[in-house]
């Protein structure tokens, strides 16, 4: 029974955009996660992006076969791991800062594109004071089309 118990107090199933907003400071256009669909605390973090047409980057990114920048699709796997630092460390973290440190053996897979939803999947590799490492993911309906190791750094907004 305990070990239930314990299973329920480290995962939260689902976190809407509002509850987002108030654990990490991005905003409109560059927040790039709308839901999260499943935290387990200190272990992993997965969340949505839906991705439409109506999407600024499109405009230039490109007009006539428009594809989500990569850059993009790493900010997100950023977002969903700072997530999970956020929900990790508790209430007194919501709303500082998760610096990128570094990204490393990103590869994209395939396209992008206005229709797709991306889950994005971060897993904590290892944390060490404020440093956090993980390996993130990103499918499209069980595809994986983008995959990163990414280290970031928690702090205060100064």
């Amino acid at each position: 029974m305990t070990s239930s118990l314990n299973q329920q107090d480290t995962t939260q199933k689902c976190i809407d955009i509002m509850r987002i907003m108030e654990m990490i400071p991005h905003r409109y256009p560059f927040l790039l996660i709308d839901r999260v669909i499943k935290v387990e605390k200190d272990v992993m973090a997965v969340a949505l992006k839906n991705v439409t047409i109506n999407e600024g980057f499109f405009q230039g990114h490109f007009p006539r076969g428009p594809v989500m920048p990569g850059v993009l699709i790493i900010e997100a796997m950023a977002q969903a791991a700072a997530i999970l630092v956020v929900s990790t460390l508790g209430p007194e973290s919501e709303g500082k800062l998760v610096y990128f440190m570094s990204v490393d053996n990103a590869r994209f897979r395939q396209p992008v594109v206005p229709g797709d939803q991306l889950v994005i999947y971060a897993h904590k590799d290892r944390s060490r004071g404020p440093v956090w490492r993980f390996k993130a993911e990103v499918k499209v309906e069980q595809k994986l089309v983008a995959e990163a190791e990414i280290a970031a750094m928690i702090r205060d907004k100064t």
